[in-house]
């Protein structure tokens, strides 16, 4: 959640509170159990939030060891493939210069 939306969520949630207890036709008691209720309504809903959160962000980092992991390969295969070359490079018999006869 940015911090816009955080920001949102605490202002509603302390205008509803304060709109609840000026208009509420409930006892004192009752009211603080409103209060009570709703408060840990909004704790979940952070809680929640948070572990959706941290998930996705555990789904991007695994993402990002498989494309690492992937280049990686493909680094290691295109050097092997290199020095491949340069072994057939090195093992093939030299040829004659051009302009010379034998």
């Amino acid at each position: 959640m940015d911090k816009s939306g955080f920001s949102s969520f605490l202002l509603g949630l302390g205008v509803g509170i304060g709109i609840g207890m000026l208009f509420a036709p409930k006892s004192g008691e009752e009211t603080r159990q409103l209060i009570k209720d709703k408060t840990n309504e909004g704790t979940d809903y952070l809680k929640q939030r948070s572990n959706d959160l941290r998930d996705s962000a555990g789904d991007l980092l695994n993402k990002s060891k498989d494309a690492l992991n992937r280049q990686k390969d493909t680094i290691a295969d295109a050097l092997d493939a290199g020095k491949q070359a340069y072994r057939e490079a090195v093992n093939q018999p030299p040829k004659p210069a051009e302009g010379t006869s034998n």
